[in-house]
């Protein structure tokens, strides 16, 4: 076999491999399932207070699901998932957005967000701390945002609870 063509068939194989990792379509088929119980405050008889709630819905890819913000016994802040559904996929992150949907690529860029992490599982409850300083009456919608593609699956306005 001629040099060229070994070279060729190394360098078709390292493409090959290099946009499998890129894409990841082995994640379209495979669910990460994540059950976080609601935390308990420690010593402390008050039970968390929802404050705002939102639906999902689908903007990219099929998702659903209820985003609520919760005061907890400790003053901080929490954004719990429940019965959460969406696809897997590479680098998915959660993103609280400054306007009050995030309906659209555009928008979200647009508005500003705060990326409060890598999603810990594409279906069930999961629980992610705000931070201290996030302004609530800033940040009214929840993506479900794909940084490697710059793309929405999902999202959820959040009101008054």
């Amino acid at each position: 076999m001629k040099t060229w063509m070994k070279v060729a068939i190394a360098v078709v194989a390292v493409l090959i491999v290099g946009l499998w990792y890129w894409f990841r379509p082995d994640r379209l088929f495979s669910n990460v399932r994540v059950d976080e119980a609601m935390p308990a405050a420690q010593g402390a008889a008050a039970a968390a207070l929802p404050l705002e709630s939102g639906t999902f819905y689908t903007i990219l890819h099929p998702t659903s699901g209820t985003a609520t913000i919760y005061q907890m016994a400790d003053g901080t802040h929490m954004l719990r998932f429940t019965n959460f559904d969406t696809s897997n996929g590479p680098d998915v992150h959660v993103y609280m957005v400054a306007a009050d949907d995030a309906k659209d690529a555009p928008t979200v860029e647009r508005a500003g967000f705060v990326d409060l992490g890598v999603i810990k599982g594409n279906v069930g409850s999961q629980n992610y701390v705000l931070p201290s300083d996030l302004d609530l009456t800033k940040y009214r919608a929840v993506s479900i945002w794909c940084k490697r593609f710059s793309v929405n699956f999902g999202a959820a306005a959040l009101k008054p609870a």
